[in-house]
């Protein structure tokens, strides 16, 4: 009855997300044709106001909105199937950070002139699929986590090569927000418990970052500890890392440039 009703959730939420953008601020921007045509292509990258759009800013603004388009869903219904405490709040960042990033993309890709999809695309309604098909519990959780940590995993590098080396500052913008959210939902689902990290680590690419780095440690081999890092010189200075709150999920990043829905025109938050 449960996963009946899980599959029941799943068809909801799908709907009440494309629901949700079924007028997308894409779409209700009347002078999105006049923006498109101020744009000049060069190749298959874009010249706007913002800086040149090339094809891998355009790819991760639509993947930042497929990823929200199958994991708000995965999230709900993770809520509905799931009694433990460490799933469900897992679910929680997922609902929220996704929430917060499909707006961010909707906001950037109108003013981009940038068509969003409206529902996931196969592969992800296949996730959905096989986490629906989980008989008990525990193979839900275990399912759940490791399909959602395996998708965020193969994101993470992509986001960091665009925020990179995109030129265009709105992109820059989601790239950087993106990355704090998905850095946030793997640490999350990682907590859970239910990682496969050998599966995981078998299905990345190998080898070292560094081809010229270090030879691998021999077995036994005593090594001295390296000393500390520090400047060549002792500047009197003061520093912490950026504010960070454990359990909190991050969304109080100030918004990008909203649209007014009467006029159609730019906004500041």
């Amino acid at each position: 009855m449960r996963r009946s009703k899980g599959s029941v959730l799943v068809a909801v939420a799908i709907v009440g997300t494309v629901s949700a953008v079924a007028y997308p601020v894409f779409y209700s921007y009347p002078n999105r044709n006049a923006a498109a045509a101020a744009a000049v292509p060069t190749g298959d990258t874009v010249t706007t106001q913002w800086g040149p759009l090339t094809p891998s800013d355009r790819d991760l603004i639509i993947r930042v909105r497929l990823a929200g388009l199958w994991e708000l869903p995965a999230g709900q219904q993770a809520l509905e199937r799931s009694g433990s405490k460490s799933v469900r709040e897992a679910a929680d960042h997922l609902i929220k950070g996704h929430t917060d990033l499909d707006k961010r993309s909707r906001i950037i890709a109108a003013k981009l002139g940038v068509e969003l999809p409206n529902q996931p695309n196969a592969q992800q309604q296949g996730w959905l699929d096989e986490m629906t098909a989980a008989k008990t519990e525990a193979e839900y959780n275990k399912t759940w986590a490791n399909l959602l940590r395996a998708a965020h995993g193969k994101i993470f590098p992509a986001i960091a090569s665009v925020r990179n080396s995109t030129r265009n500052t709105l992109v820059r913008q989601l790239a950087s927000d993106a990355n704090q959210t998905v850095l946030d939902h793997i640490t999350i689902l990682e907590a859970t418990g239910e990682i496969d990290f050998a599966q995981i680590a078998d299905n990345s690419v190998s080898g070292t970052a560094s081809p010229t780095g270090p030879p691998p440690p021999v077995p036994g081999q005593i090594v001295q500890p390296a000393p500390a890092a520090e400047p060549s010189t002792n500047p009197d200075v003061k520093s912490t890392p950026s504010p960070t709150t454990p359990g909190l999920v991050p969304t109080g990043r100030p918004d990008p440039e909203e649209l007014n829905k009467d006029q159609g025109e730019p906004q500041v938050q």
